[in-house]
């Protein structure tokens, strides 16, 4: 890795010479482990009773391996006024306003955002219809610059799906799902051009960089981010091709990760951000693009339905959106709320399956699918907002939570989430009567401005209709209360509905459940799994560990399979999870394929047992989307 830096022609000697005495250890290594590593390995590693599965250094520290002493663990550090993790709309809008505010008030500011995607926008994926009140005011000649917003919503339907038939519903001015003024987009071609405008700015952009562990001042206050260390082996120990990451420093660190991003959970319980709010509640959103006949082609159209396949008490829905993009091309897509309770259910094949419905297999009809994507949504709204800041750092974007569940729309929030985490940082790094309590910097006016937003006033005014859906009546009784209570009372009814808890803990044992019998893919309309996941162009390096790590290696099969008939095989959309018999015959284990995981976090979020963790694989690894 390469960062520029002011004493660049002072370290690049001794930075040579670093490299060269690590290749000296690793040669004495590898003389060493011919001698004692069989031994090492076989009393450390091996387990009588329960295969191993997790390698990773996180549930095994380095410092009790015998493989790595002697290794050299020094890292290189680098100093910026504001780093940033992830490259979305919400870490690229807060870069782009750092550095506008730099350029007006002519102070220098470096700006360095880390990206685990091989490039910016590899890993995005959306609906996506896009709302552009913060694209606006970011960047208001936005047309100029050629940002790829080509399709402005031309006509919205709506529909309440039977299993043959489509029941239109009205969608009236001023309810959520009215798009009039918004824009189809391919999200990930967006998020690429929001780089472009960044890095014209002077911001430091670099891909290919996960993000991996929290660096802390000796006072508790948040000192930065370290980069994934490389060249590891699969059985956890160093290969000779091992390099440690690079620390970044910064006055203040914006987290901005997307959904459930792995770091930001280390902060809530590092700070207690969520003391004060719900639990977080989730979806997952499978998508795919199709190119279509073009004499069923209506750019500019948006679908949407709830129902059929799902039952009253499923929360969940599907989107169809109709792109101008040079030829006949859909994004249709299907959202499963995570607190459903049957194991057996599969989202993955409940999207397949809808797809067979009549209103959209007559769309679809002699087609081609092209591309294939999944990722975890945030639903829990207004509740479920964290404490958003903290000595030396903040939550910005899908990280903490800002997606209007009933829009199904979150980049325009997230986007001013990040520029209004710039602005208040801007003010404080060039305060030069600012004196901190701590190292890291503490930027309680934040909150103060998110609270004073149009986020706030959004997000507070659709707060009830999710957790709505959780009554006797489930999405009937749901659609019920926001066609009385939002759309009389826009939000204003004096209480404030709870969600259920942690999607986690909402399973019933399989027991308890009917087992669900899907169709077969015909490999026309519907598919299977693994040639779906092949269009997602998801690759990581095979040799290092797996990346979805487990606290306990025996818990799989003694709960999950036992108690719920193995759910991570089924709620896992891109099949990095199956059971397989043991070699012995005697059981099954888990085999973990974490070569196809394409980073939708799910596992992480609906495992009952809350055994996985979910952590960054080398960086540049997993799905290569292209405008997803």
């Amino acid at each position: 890795m390469v960062l520029s830096c002011s004493v660049c022609d002072v370290i690049v000697l001794p930075f040579i010479c670093i490299f060269k005495a690590r290749r000296c250890i690793r040669a004495l290594k590898a003389v060493r482990a011919e001698h004692v590593a069989p031994q090492v390995y076989s009393t450390r590693w091996s387990s009588s009773t329960v295969p191993r599965i997790t390698t990773h250094y996180t549930v095994y520290p380095r410092d009790k391996d015998p493989r790595w002493e002697g290794m050299e663990m020094e890292r290189f550090a680098d100093e910026a006024d504001v780093v940033i993790v992830g490259g979305g709309p919400a870490g690229l809008s807060a870069a782009i306003r750092l550095k506008q505010l730099a350029n007006q008030h002519e102070k220098e500011l470096r700006v360095c955002v880390v990206e685990k995607a091989s490039q910016i926008g590899a890993h995005t994926l959306s609906g996506a219809c896009l709302e552009p009140t913060a694209l606006n005011e970011l960047i208001p000649d936005w047309k100029e610059r050629g940002a790829p917003l080509n399709t402005p919503v031309t006509e919205d339907k709506f529909a309440i799906l039977t299993e043959k038939y489509r029941i239109p519903v009205p969608i009236l001015p001023g309810l959520p799902m009215n798009n009039h003024g918004n824009y189809l987009v391919r999200l990930g071609h967006f998020v690429r051009w929001l780089g472009e405008q960044a890095e014209e700015l002077g911001v430091e952009l670099y891909p290919g960089y996960a993000a991996a562990e929290v660096l802390f001042h000796e006072d508790g206050s948040v000192k930065g981010i370290a980069t994934n260390d490389v060249g590891i082996g699969k059985d956890g120990s160093p290969k000779d091709v091992f390099e440690r990451g690079m620390e970044l420093h910064a006055k203040v660190t914006l987290f901005g990760e997307g959904c459930h991003g792995h770091l930001a959970k280390q902060l809530y319980k590092q700070f207690n951000l969520r003391e004060n709010c719900e639990p977080q509640t989730y979806a997952i959103g499978l998508k795919e693009l199709w190119v279509i006949d073009e004499k069923k082609w209506r750019p500019g159209r948006t679908e949407h339905s709830v129902g059929w396949p799902l039952n009253r008490n499923t929360y969940g829905g599907s989107f169809l959106y109709h792109l101008n993009e040079g030829e006949p091309l859909v994004a249709l897509g299907f959202v499963v709320g995570l607190d459903y309770t049957n194991p057996y259910l599969s989202p993955f094949r409940e999207f397949q399956r809808w797809k067979h419905h009549p209103s959209i297999m007559s769309t679809l009809e002699g087609g081609n699918r092209i591309a294939y994507g999944a990722r975890a949504l945030n639903e829990g709204g207004f509740q479920s907002i964290p404490k958003l800041t903290f000595p030396g750092g903040m939550l910005i974007g899908c990280s903490p939570g800002f997606m209007n569940v009933p829009k199904i729309k979150g980049t325009h929030t997230a986007m001013k989430s990040g520029m209004l985490a710039a602005e208040t940082a801007f003010s404080k790094i060039t305060d030069e009567n600012l004196q901190s309590e701590t190292a890291g910097l503490y930027i309680p006016e934040y909150k103060e401005a998110l609270e004073k937003s149009w986020i706030w006033k959004e997000l507070y005014a659709v707060r009830n209709i999710r957790p709505s859906f959780h009554n006797y009546f489930g999405l009937y009784g749901g659609m019920l209360y926001t066609g009385i209570f939002y759309w009389f009372l826009r939000g204003k009814e004096p209480w404030t509905l709870k969600h259920n808890g942690l999607d986690s803990a909402q399973l019933k044992p399989a027991k308890d459940c009917a087992p669900i019998e899907y169709p077969k893919p015909d490999g026309k309309i519907s598919f299977d799994l693994l040639s779906s996941v092949a269009l997602s162009g998801t690759n990581h390096e095979h040799d290092q560990p797996p990346h979805l790590t487990l606290k306990d290696d025996s818990v799989p099969v003694a709960q999950n399979l036992a108690i719920y008939d193995g759910p991570e095989q089924r709620f896992c959309p891109a099949g990095v999870y199956e059971y397989v018999p043991l070699e012995t015959g005697d059981g099954m284990r888990l085999q973990i394929n974490a070569q196809n995981c394409v980073h939708c976090k799910t596992c992480d979020i609906k495992d009952p047992s809350q055994n996985i963790n979910w952590v960054v694989p080398e960086g540049s690894g997993g799905p290569a989307y292209n405008g997803m």
